[in-house]
């Protein structure tokens, strides 16, 4: 077998600290990156590691306390790679048997003394990643090769998983490739709350200069959008499937904590809801707004309820009535068509338009996945009676930006997202969080996720978050902290053989023909006139 350029060869390490090597006279130390993918090759088996560190030694001290000056590049050249040299850390992630034709396995031992180490090649890469199909989907390339790195997506989706990176550093996009991996390749259906419309219609690039497509443009017939503001849709020219409203009716006492801090409220507001709705049921809201002063003094006094705190309570929900598309009832039509849909194995957008805000974001976002989980458990439990196949509801997986703001330690175990991460799979739905800052999620939420797809982050609390339950991390977060800012990434978990960095596939024209190139049209909620099908064609090509 062909080998590819000798980087180095062991010389000290341990299974749990990972090996050592000193770098090649020959190998120019500038060249090698960290993060870098390299192979070991054993006596009896090649060991696929990553590069984590890159050091300078010498001989003898005395060498460096006297170094040869600009002067004298003779004698530079001459102490190069005898009595100064480079060395290196790497961490064996797999190891594969010689002349074996199984996959890459767990390490369990480690290479002998003097062990070659060499850089890895295509072949290596494709053996450990494999290539894009049969469920498999290419989201970038290693930083020096131009060969696909590709995520297992049934793995993927049937936990729940993370997106980290600091502002700016392209969240977004690598949410937007995991999300067209998943509609390309049926693996899930998708529900994904869209803060700030970048992935229903069109987005933006980073800069937010070029407008880029959507997944309704690049999956049409299989991503539906709903919009809490449609003026705001029909203003950018999108086209929407439905809109959502919510009734006051819908929204219980859990909710309300959920929006403890967006609304203001006090510590004593939980127990007076909780004494309105044992009073009044579905309609505690409206009615406790209903009341006026005598009466809510009336009522105060009926129930041994704190007359401030009710007063309080009573005010500052009359922020829910200023959101339009609050209702006093809803019919949950749109949301039945929402379930309807999902059901289905499509992919539902929900956009936000003009309510942005903290409050319109955890309130809708959190009544709609409640009332979905609640239609998967219900289907799920009747699967497991049945044991019919029909009856089992599709993997579903859903998608929260911001999601610190549900998932922090004092949240995680109240709200439902906190419960469907602690579940994993039980009911076949997942998360995918989105978020700039993980350290502000709970430590036990993180430590579930099952797959980290991290761009660049800088503070240190949110790099030992994002490796939260990882073993041997100590030279991966090394790894992270030294990503450029732009289109480069690290993956690791259980969708991925090993932890990778990466640039990230290009989201352009070549990108759009790959996704598009055999996608099946399913049935749009919207009427499929000629004149739309001409339309859609039109705007895709």
């Amino acid at each position: 077998m062909a080998q590819a350029t000798r980087i180095g060869v062991v010389t000290s390490g341990s299974l749990l600290e990972g090996l050592t090597a000193r770098l090649d006279e020959r190998y120019d130390i500038e060249r090698l990156r960290v993060g870098q993918f390299m192979v070991v090759q054993g006596r009896q088996n090649r060991f696929f590691s990553m590069l984590t560190d890159v050091q300078l030694a010498a001989t003898s001290l005395s060498i460096l306390a006297d170094p040869p000056d600009d002067e004298h590049p003779l004698l530079r050249e001459i102490l190069a790679g005898r009595n100064t040299y480079g060395t290196f850390k790497i961490t064996p992630q797999l190891m594969l048997p010689e002349d074996s034709l199984e996959t890459p396995r767990p390490v369990k031992t480690i290479p002998a003394h003097f062990a070659p180490i060499y850089e890895a090649s295509e072949d290596d890469f494709g053996l450990v990643f494999g290539a894009e199909g049969d469920g498999k989907f290419q989201m970038g390339t290693p930083l020096d090769m131009d060969v696909p790195v590709c995520i297992d997506l049934a793995r993927f989706v049937e936990r729940s998983n993370g997106v980290f990176g600091k502002s700016g550093t392209g969240k977004s996009f690598l949410t937007r490739l995991l999300l067209c991996g998943v509609i390309k390749h049926n693996a899930a259906s998708n529900l994904i709350f869209d803060m700030h419309s970048e992935y229903g219609w069109s987005g933006t690039t980073e800069d937010k200069i070029q407008e880029v497509k959507g997944l309704s443009q690049l999956f049409p017939g299989q991503v539906y959008i709903y919009s809490l503001d449609p003026e705001s849709s029909r203003r950018r020219g999108v086209k929407y499937d439905g809109e959502i409203t919510i009734g006051l009716n819908e929204v219980r006492v859990d909710d309300i904590l959920l929006l403890q801090d967006a609304l203001n409220l006090n510590p004593t507001a939980a127990e007076s809801a909780f004494i309105c709705a044992q009073r009044f049921g579905d309609d505690w809201i409206q009615k406790l707004r209903e009341l006026d002063t005598e009466q809510l003094k009336e009522f105060v006094e009926s129930t041994g309820a704190n007359m401030s705190s009710m007063s309080a309570l009573s005010r500052k929900l009359a922020q829910l009535e200023q959101l339009k598309f609050v209702t006093r009832k809803s019919s949950q039509s749109s949301i039945r068509q929402i379930i309807d849909a999902l059901l289905a194995g499509k992919n539902v957008v929900v956009e936000f338009g003009q309510y942005r805000s903290e409050l319109a974001y955890m309130l809708v976002s959190n009544i709609l996945t409640r009332l979905i989980y609640d239609e998967w458990v219900r289907r799920t439990e009747t699967f497991l009676a049945s044991k019919k196949s029909s009856d089992r509801p599709p993997q579903l997986m859903i998608t929260i930006e911001e999601a610190h703001n549900f998932l922090t330690p004092s949240l995680a175990k109240q709200t439902i997202f906190g419960k469907i991460a602690r579940e994993l799979r039980k009911y076949s739905v997942t998360l995918l969080v989105v978020d700039q800052r993980p350290s502000s999620i709970d430590n036990e939420v993180m430590s579930q996720l099952g797959s980290r797809i991290t761009a660049l982050l800088n503070d240190d609390r949110d790099i030992d978050a994002v490796f939260m339950g990882v073993g041997g991390s100590k030279g991966l977060k090394t790894v992270l902290a030294s990503l450029d800012s732009r289109q480069q990434a690290m993956m690791l978990g259980h969708a991925v053989p090993m932890p990778v960095v990466m640039r990230t596939r290009a989201y352009d024209k070549t990108f759009y023909e790959a996704m598009i190139q055999g996608n099946r049209r399913g049935p749009s909620l919207r009427p499929r006139t000629p004149e739309l099908i001409d339309q859609e064609a039109d705007e895709l090509f």
